[in-house]
């Protein structure tokens, strides 16, 4: 193997180890999340509010946006990423109310 080839596999395996780490943080960041998801779940069941808040998910996409915007991340995938999260806490709050 050339030297070349050496310094790029081992710059593969640094940046894969880095995807590694960074996607468990996504999953741990995304368990956190939903644990207290949950928990504003059961409190919408115990005092008979509706599962979902419009005007709260649209600021919260609108703020979702703005981020991806400075952290140059394309705004259209986060925004679908949180549509794709906030539907899921939904599911989960219709299942505890009925």
């Amino acid at each position: 193997m050339s030297d070349t080839t050496t310094r790029a596999a081992d710059l593969l395996k640094e940046h894969r180890e880095s995807i590694d780490r960074l996607d468990a943080i996504l999953i741990y960041t995304l368990g956190e999340r939903f644990k207290h998801t949950q928990s504003v779940g059961r409190l919408k069941a115990e005092h008979d509010l509706p599962p979902s808040d419009p005007a709260r998910e649209a600021a919260q996409i609108a703020r979702l946006e703005d981020l991806a915007e400075r952290a140059n991340l394309d705004p259209e995938f986060a925004k679908k990423f949180l549509r794709f999260v906030i539907d899921e806490v939904i599911r989960h709050h219709e299942r505890h109310q009925s």
